[in-house]
């Protein structure tokens, strides 16, 4: 068993002692009770079982719990005579009104449970909504994209990515917004948005740099305060003409895409001028200038989001993509990222802090 799976059957351990846990402090509290002398009383082991039964049972076994705790109760004075004294009343009223606190508590946490559903189904359409999951073959190319959120139960944060098979050929964008929440998520869909307009529409991949930079403007401007002047979302932007074995980049300051050559080696897909990320377009010195580079069979290139590049682990160290990757056989762009998130969680000790969005394509 790897790491990974113990720690997700560490949960369910403890889910599973949970349950009986109420039952266990019934019976160990009838036990103290038989074992200790009269002046010494089992009430908190009565109590404590129907309050934890109740956010984590049913409503009825919340209720048989506080049933049984209250027969344990009785049951346990009876043996000093069947009419019990004022202190045996008064730990059976005890134990009666904790018990339907506890079928109380039951409902508003059901209740709450319902309500978290129903928003995580709402996130997980947003999330289908805004980052839909590419096809597996696009324009002749094998695709593959995730979306690993930091915190556990989010399903969409600032990371995104985009595939649109154009006349020009296959266009990707993978980018991160700056800023968290759902103004990121707002930003989020601007950008796939504009990207996926200007990529069917405009001839060269800095013409669409140039629409997702005015689109990132306007939504900067519209949002106000801060935003209006340090809202910025990196982004690279790769283009795989069909028929061509080449692929052309332009980075808006984000890290570079890696690429998987079938023989083991990795490089980093650098242009010779990083722009500024969008949104601080006016603050550059030119327009965007895309760089060509070889893309040859089998190989498979790799964009991603920081969240990848700046994993820690307990130590410090970043998590290093192309050291990690170098001298492995490649295998289908959906393997290669489930492996690769794995190895993060591993990496980080399924701590991570930020985000993490990857996108691969491989020419077959």
């Amino acid at each position: 068993m790897d790491h990974g799976q113990a720690q997700e059957g560490r949960p369910a351990t403890a889910r599973t002692l949970a349950r009986f846990l109420p039952a266990l402090l019934i019976v160990s509290g009838v036990c103290y009770d038989v074992l200790t002398p009269a002046a010494y009383t089992a009430v908190p082991f009565f109590t404590a079982a129907p309050l934890i039964a109740a956010p984590l049972a049913s409503l009825r076994t919340t209720v048989l719990t506080g049933i049984a705790s209250f027969l344990a109760t009785y049951a346990v004075h009876a043996r000093f005579g069947l009419v019990p004294d004022a202190d045996a009343v008064t730990e059976m009223a005890t134990v009666a009104t904790v018990a339907a606190l506890a079928a109380g508590i039951n409902r508003i946490v059901r209740l709450g449970d319902q309500r978290l559903a129903s928003a995580r189904e709402v996130a997980e359409a947003a999330q289908r909504a805004v980052l839909p999951e590419p096809a597996e073959r696009i324009g002749g190319f094998e695709i593959a994209a995730r979306y690993e959120a930091a915190q556990e139960g989010t399903f969409i944060g600032g990371d995104l990515y985009a595939v649109q098979d154009t006349p020009f050929g296959v266009r990707l964008v993978v980018g991160d917004v700056r800023g968290k929440g759902m103004g990121a998520v707002a930003a989020v869909a601007v950008v796939i948005g504009a990207f996926r307009e200007a990529a069917e529409q405009e001839v060269t991949l800095e013409a669409v740099a140039g629409r997702l930079e005015r689109a990132m403007t306007r939504e900067c401007v519209r949002r106000g305060g801060v935003d209006a002047y340090e809202g910025f979302t990196t982004a690279v932007l790769a283009e795989l003409p069909h028929g061509d074995g080449t692929v052309r980049i332009v980075n808006r300051g984000h890290p570079p895409p890696l690429l998987l050559h079938g023989d083991g080696v990795v490089f980093p897909v650098r242009v010779p001028e990083a722009a500024l990320p969008l949104g601080m377009g006016e603050l550059g010195d030119g327009p965007d200038r895309a760089a060509e580079h070889p893309f040859p069979s089998g190989a498979t290139l790799l964009l991603h989001t920081d969240g990848l590049s700046e994993a820690r682990d307990a130590r410090g160290a970043f998590y290093d993509p192309e050291r990690r990757l170098t001298g492995r056989a490649l295998t289908a762009p959906g393997p290669l990222l489930a492996r690769i998130a794995a190895e993060v969680r591993r990496h980080t000790g399924g701590g991570m802090t930020d985000d993490m969005a990857l996108l691969a394509v491989r020419r077959p």
